[in-house]
């Protein structure tokens, strides 16, 4: 307590930023029924605003007055040399985060307004939503591994409760449960990453470890016979493991798209700027670990690249608007960690800030669209929407724009400064990624345009009975009751403009999905932003190097992409979309069936799905029935329990005879036993001498 009293101002308010939604969450979710619904929006909204109005102040007394601050806010355990602290480092990287994740999460709760109006769980959806913002604030301000892993935790927790937070639809506990046991896969890495730190580096501060990480560079550890690894290679793999759960990278994507069973809102709030970049963030943060070990770089733009492709291309055969959007995430956060292992950490955290914006922006959007088509998320149902919704419409467009990086567009100036660095990259595999990321700016621009034209342009498919075999999202209380039904589709009249609570959010996230990238790109990748938060070796990496060089001004490189190499690619994809979706509507059916196995592959995910129920799903649960019936049922119950039984059992058995009562018999065997004590103490000595 003393501690918290001789705090200053600024690290009061760095307290405040976690704790005001922390607040709000518990008294919209322990005092819902009293606050009521007003109440419970109306609490974690200001507790949201004032989270928000504290990461400004904080970024400003950061990027202009130049202060930073690491240091402990609490001690709550010590044992010897060991501190268990809730500590903060506050850089322009938390900063960034902060800002980030603080506005996404007002707009979205703002959003959620509108959106949840009519469900029952509306206060325990606001208390979900707060608690995740709080989780993921005190992850991405911590300046120590154990704070880290518990916000790593908390964020994985709160997405479970809210990718199953319409708990009686069983395809929602599946997602849920997927969610949750993918990601444990992914953590178990991470905590091994960070016993290896603990184990060599004495220290789960990060200043400590950083400090003392090129002393260890040299150091290796023996994992099998005769084949010696890097410590730190074998550290930042451990740690890049978790990000690829909680980041949704190749193999560890599978829970993501099904995570589209929980609420719009959620998917903004965990897909676009929250959760799905807590790896990314937390590898940047790691830079002065990862800038030591070229395997772990090479393995984490290998895994970027495949991730940025291969998940784009089943964006194309999606139909449900929210799992497409879904599946650009992946492929946007293959971007991000393309970028990572071409050192261009920077460039990462940027798209990571513009992504935020635009894919929340879409998000919201979709939501927009599902409540104006009275809960139908198929689109082909959908077309000619921008009479009926045109604010949706426009920002829709705006957000399309951005995420097919469009020249003077947010988007453009991040995806285009990360294919420039993986085309600068040196590290193992960056020919790969400069090809997958190449490659996949058409494959983005078509499932985008693909998408956007099927919903607000072409001919009006809606009014009728709808076929089925398709993913849709129920909404309020009659979509996902207990008789498990949904609103009657299809028959709720004519598509409408959805109202102002959920609109004035998509156009404030509209703003800096169009121009934040203008502003912010040359501070925060040539003006020294990230100077002191990210560690580059430009000697061995020489991509963001190379990028200073080429860069000439926001304004210079707007119109030098409008005669690049991505842009034609993309313009190439949206009129390919145009042609096959608005010109020729026939022609995708032709083309499903010529390529029907390549559908058929997309259409089944790879068969990843597969691969882990059959392999690794099957796989534990007959280990686990071996298990159970050799270990447990025949050694542990039946050899070691029921055997030491029986043991028992026998030697009592056998003393019970000997325990007749009759006094004669006592002294017979009294009378045996000292014989057989005199014979033997009579003949040792004998024995002994004729031995010697």
């Amino acid at each position: 307590m003393a501690e918290l009293i001789a705090m200053t101002d600024m690290q009061k308010l760095y307290l405040l930023v976690p704790l005001a939604p922390l607040a709000g969450a518990l008294v919209a979710g322990l005092l819902g029924q009293v606050v009521g619904r007003a109440g419970a929006h109306a609490v974690t909204i200001l507790g949201v605003l004032i989270a928000f109005a504290a990461s400004v102040l904080v970024f400003r007394d950061v990027v202009v007055a130049g202060h930073t601050y690491n240091g402990a806010v609490y001690t709550w355990a010590q044992a010897a040399d060991l501190h268990l602290e809730i500590g903060f480092l506050i850089d322009a990287l938390t900063a960034t985060m902060m800002l980030v994740v603080t506005f996404v999460s007002l707009m979205v709760h703002v959003y959620t307004i509108g959106y949840m109006a009519d469900d029952p769980g509306y206060q325990r959806f606001f208390a979900y939503i707060s608690l995740f913002t709080f989780s993921m604030l005190m992850l991405v301000m911590s300046n120590n591994f154990l704070q880290l892993f518990f916000g790593w935790e908390a964020v994985g927790l709160v997405s479970y409760l809210l990718i199953g937070f319409w708990f009686t639809r069983p395809t929602a506990i599946y997602a849920n449960l997927k969610a949750f046991v993918v990601n444990r896969v992914g953590d178990f890495g991470f905590l091994l990453g960070i016993g290896l730190v603990f184990a060599y580096f004495g220290s789960m501060d990060y200043a400590a470890v950083f400090k003392a990480a090129p002393g260890l560079a040299g150091r290796t550890l023996t994992l099998l016979p005769d084949m010696p690894w890097g410590l730190l290679s074998v550290t930042c793999i451990c740690l890049f493991v978790g990000a690829m759960g909680k980041s949704a990278q190749f193999p560890l994507h599978v829970w993501l798209p099904d995570s589209m069973e929980g609420p719009t809102p959620i998917s903004a709030l965990i897909h676009a700027a929250t959760m799905v970049t807590a790896g990314i963030f937390m590898v940047a943060r790691m830079s002065p670990l990862f800038e030591l070990s070229d395997a772990a770089l090479s393995m984490v733009i290998v895994v970027g690249a495949i991730t940025a492709f291969f998940m784009g291309l089943l964006g194309i055969v999606q139909n449900d608007i929210k799992r497409v959007v879904a599946y650009s995430t992946l492929s946007q956060l293959g971007y991000m960690t393309v970028a990572l292992g071409a050192s261009a950490y920077s460039v990462a955290i940027f798209h990571l800030m513009t992504h935020a914006f635009f894919k929340a922006l879409l998000f919201l959007g979709a939501g927009s669209v599902i409540i104006g088509m009275h809960h139908d998320q198929d689109i082909r149902h959908m077309g000619g929407l921008w009479r009926y919704m045109p604010i949706t419409w426009i920002t829709s467009l705006v957000g399309s724009l951005a995420l097919i990086g469009t020249p003077f567009f947010s988007g453009f100036y991040s995806k285009d400064s990360i294919i420039d660095a993986v085309r600068s990259a040196t590290v193992p595999g960056s020919g790969l990624a400069y090809a997958a990321v190449v490659a996949g700016v058409f494959v983005t621009a078509f499932y985008t345009f693909r998408m956007y034209f099927l919903v607000f342009h072409g001919n009006e498919r809606f009014g009728g009975a709808h076929g089925h075999g398709h993913d849709h999202e129920g909404h309020g209380a009659a979509a996902h009751g207990d008789d498990h039904r949904h609103r009657d589709r299809g028959h709720g009249g004519k598509p409408h403009e959805s109202p102002a609570v959920i609109t004035l959010p998509l156009v404030l996230l509209a703003i800096p999905s169009a121009g934040i990238g203008y502003l912010a790109i040359e501070s925060m990748l040539y003006g020294g932003f990230f100077r002191g938060a990210i560690a580059v070796d430009a000697a061995r990496h020489p991509a963001m190097a190379q990028l200073a060089e080429e860069f000439r001004g926001p304004l210079v490189a707007g119109f030098e992409g409008l005669a690049s190499l991505p842009f034609f690619l993309a313009l190439a994809g949206i009129v390919l979309a145009w042609f096959l979706y608005l010109k020729r509507p026939d022609l995708p059916k032709v083309l499903r069936k010529r390529l029907g196995g390549v559908y058929t592959l997309l259409d089944n995910k790879y068969y990843l799905d597969r691969l882990n129920e059959i392999v690794f799903a099957a796989g534990a649960r007959r280990i686990g029935r071996v298990l159970w019936q050799i270990g447990d049922a025949r050694l542990i119950d039946g050899f070691a329990v029921n055997g030491a039984a029986r043991v028992v059992a026998w030697v009592a058995r056998a003393g019970r005879v000997l325990q007749s009562g009759y006094i004669y018999h006592y002294a017979f065997a009294m009378l045996v036993g000292i014989g057989v004590l005199l014979w033997f103490f009579l003949t040792l000595p004998y024995a002994i001498g004729m031995h010697l």
